[in-house]
């Protein structure tokens, strides 16, 4: 049965220092990365009864993203498939993922806020990770 309603899980600006990147410097000193994520799944049960066992807990979100974050990776285009993957993989009641990632200080020679990628997947797109 389809809800009445659109509910969405949301983590905004998540703030974490890890080693992503091509650049030798990258893989060495880092950079500072946002994480933004709004997750689709149907958490109206959770609305009625106030038990988080009906819900998924942001808590847990928070550290599959940051699990991931410690795993080097050349592209935080990659970066991004493993982590929609694995939160695909460990609640297949996710209906949809919206996630941001910035890097903060993207060595490109530019003056601005960051540089990152978005992706935006069903869980029927999954199977493409």
């Amino acid at each position: 049965m389809k809800t009445p309603f659109d509910t969405s899980i949301i983590i905004n600006k998540a703030r974490f220092h890890a080693y992503h990147g091509v650049m030798p410097q990258e893989q060495t000193v880092g950079n500072d990365y946002e994480v933004s994520i709004q997750i689709g799944y149907d958490f109206t049960h959770a609305m009625q009864t106030d038990d988080l066992s009906h819900t998924i807990s942001y808590a847990d979100v928070y550290q599959t993203i940051s699990q991931e974050m410690q795993t080097p990776s050349k592209l935080i285009e990659h970066l991004a498939g493993r982590i929609c993957k694995k939160l695909f993989d460990t609640y297949p009641n996710i209906t949809k993922i919206d996630l941001n990632i910035i890097k903060k200080n993207p060595p490109m020679g530019a003056d601005c806020e960051g540089a990152g990628v978005r992706v935006i997947m069903t869980n029927e797109q999954k199977t493409m990770l």
